[in-house]
């Protein structure tokens, strides 16, 4: 950054993701989620640096150059559905004209099929193929959100990362977009899903990792997570109890900037449960980081 800076948006990331799987990244507003995405793909800024490996079928993608990812693991091998889809479509190209062009480019399919195959794309998303001729500057954010997703999904790639697919989508749809996604993930894929709307990764999730302040805190099968036992970590507990349907209790305080962490555990600023043992960084240990992590005792 300005003045010789750094900023860890994103440390010690270290978790694993397996054919047909569904993972859940959940966690506040500028935890890291994003950018964990924008690495795996090399979308992040000219100014980003990055250690460690990610690993896919033996590729590492952190080290693959621009050249290697565009051709070859974009879309082909790793599929995206973006946070802001509206800045990812072509403003002079009509909806159709981008779901042929993709399904000429990653299946090629003859020129004759091409329009019956992007209508099955769209169809796929729930886009309405009446919209099919629109242009991004037309649709609605939610269009936009279902446009983006139908164009993922083509190219069936082995990895699927949906950044908040469901943004602004009512329920039945949120709901229609899930299933589709998790449908993506019974064909043999891995879907990694990075979301707000935890009813949604109840829905479709095989696991659950919670990010907080650029770091992993907890991973998690999604059937404790979110049944009677509940999260570990107290961050995590918080963001369940502040659903509607739940005690509807904010999580006290505000999220500490990235480029100023405390040098213990970044939470213990709203932690109820926080001590003196809280200045030291908390490793994982069983799947949370946290020194008072709830157990079968808080029960």
């Amino acid at each position: 950054m300005r003045g010789g800076r750094h900023v860890a948006a994103v440390t010690g990331a270290d978790f694993d993701l397996a054919a047909g799987e569904c993972l859940a990244l959940v966690g506040e507003s500028g935890c890291g989620k994003s950018v964990l995405a924008s690495a795996l793909l090399g979308l992040l800024p000219g100014n980003a640096e990055t250690e460690g490996s990610a690993l896919l079928d033996g590729t590492d993608l952190l080290a693959a150059g621009e050249r290697a990812l565009a051709r070859t693991v974009r879309g082909r091998r790793v599929g995206l559905v973006p946070q802001s889809p509206a800045a990812h479509l072509t403003p002079v190209r009509t909806v159709r004209a981008h779901l042929e062009e993709t399904v000429r480019a990653l299946t090629g399919t003859p020129r004759r099929a091409r329009r019956a195959a992007a209508e099955a794309a769209a169809a796929r998303a729930a886009f309405p193929a009446g919209h099919l001729d629109r242009y991004p500057h037309e649709l609605s954010g939610g269009l936009a959100q279902r446009a983006a997703t139908a164009l993922a999904l083509i190219g069936d790639a082995p990895l699927l990362l949906a950044d908040e697919p469901t943004t602004g989508l009512d329920r039945e749809l949120v709901d229609r977009t899930a299933d589709e996604l998790r449908r993506h993930a019974d064909e043999g894929k891995a879907l990694l899903l990075i979301t707000h709307d935890l009813a949604a990764a109840r829905r479709v999730a095989d696991r659950v990792a919670v990010m907080y302040a650029g770091r992993i805190v907890e991973i998690a099968p999604a059937a404790r997570f979110f049944g009677t036992q509940g999260p570990r970590h107290p961050y995590a507990r918080g963001l369940l109890d502040a659903l509607p349907e739940r005690a509807f209790t904010p999580i006290p305080g505000m999220p500490p900037e990235l480029s100023k962490l405390p040098e213990g555990c970044a939470f213990a600023p709203r932690c109820a449960r926080a001590t003196a043992a809280c200045a030291v960084r908390p490793e994982p240990l069983a799947g949370t980081a946290c020194h008072h992590p709830w157990g079968a005792q808080d029960a």
